[in-house]
């Protein structure tokens, strides 16, 4: 299987490399100045499960001739993605988005045809050092993916074959992806909820009086909106996290939260903004997500005038 790689940071790193390791031929379309850091010392991983330090190939522009393509970026680089990588979409490439949040699937329909675009969730927990090397800094190691119409097609069966030679990788073709992604938007949009409006890790909201009632409410009201959207989340998903946001012991927060803290962008607008849209859309209770995503756009409009704290 040919597989191009939007990136080689963290995540797209990790799984490329991975993916290389299982017999893909895979390609990394990255920026000069990482292009030039694979040359010199190719693609590196630190990882509980198993070291990778090999030359790889890269692009600095895409080509047609790939099956599919891995999508890492940040949901706020989508246009430019789609841009990069509209060269390599040929009539059978699928696209694998791992993006945060779903208003991504609709941008890619629109730009590729539905048929193109495949539902994708990563979970893992990943740093890219300043020497280039990505660092696994745990066992979270899960890709998931399937058709957005449930099948198992050839294509996802084929890819489910090959991941599940990749070290380091748990790989699973699932039937109901738009479920799966609309349960981590639920966890994900909670956490990003109680994180942002806090500033403040789910351990800390827990200790403090109200905490865990006022993230229990955000669940339910998350819950749903993705019922109401046709994508009921398991009670065993929701006792699941639920207990991570009631735990006063808990470090948990959300890379919203470190983009915050750190000065850089967020993803607010395709997190936050969905899900303030989608609870208009069913009649939810709209008020904490109003003011979660207002909080994350004056902070924007802070960050742009120069005024963050040094």
């Amino acid at each position: 299987m040919r597989i191009l790689v939007l990136g080689a940071g963290a995540l797209g790193g990790y799984f490329g490399g991975r993916l290389l390791q299982a017999g893909a031929e895979v390609t990394f379309l990255v920026r000069p100045r990482r292009a030039e850091q694979l040359a010199r010392d190719g693609l590196a991983i630190e990882s509980p499960f198993g070291a990778l330090h090999q030359k790889v190939e890269t692009l600095a522009e895409a080509r047609p001739g790939f099956d599919l393509v891995l999508l890492t970026c940040k949901a706020y680089d989508l246009d430019a993605a789609i841009a990069a990588i509209r060269p390599a979409m040929g009539p059978g490439t699928a696209v694998l988005p791992v993006l945060n949040g779903l208003s991504h699937v609709a941008t890619l329909e629109a730009a590729f045809g539905r048929g193109a675009v495949l539902g994708g969730l990563a979970k893992i927990q990943a740093t890219l050092a300043p020497d280039g090397t990505v660092r696994h800094l745990n066992d979270w190691r899960w890709l998931t993916f399937g058709e957005l119409d449930g099948s198992l097609s050839p294509r996802v069966q084929a890819l489910a074959a090959l991941a599940s030679q990749a070290p380091g990788v748990v790989a699973e073709a699932v039937p109901d992806i738009m479920d799966r992604m609309w349960e981590k938007l639920v966890h994900l949009g909670t956490s990003a909820i109680g994180t942002v409006l806090m500033r403040a890790s789910t351990g800390e909201i827990a200790r403090a009086p109200g905490g865990i009632a006022f993230m229990e409410t955000v669940l339910a009201r998350n819950a749903a909106i993705a019922a109401a959207e046709g994508h009921p989340v398991r009670e065993s998903f929701l006792k699941e996290i639920g207990a991570v946001f009631a735990d006063p012991k808990g470090g948990y927060t959300t890379s919203m939260l470190r983009d915050l803290e750190a000065g850089g962008r967020t993803e607010a607008e395709h997190i936050l903004g969905f899900l303030l849209q989608a609870a208009q859309a069913a009649g939810v209770p709209e008020e904490i997500h109003a003011a979660a995503l207002l909080h994350a756009r004056a902070y924007e409009q802070r960050r742009e005038a120069g005024r963050l704290p040094r």
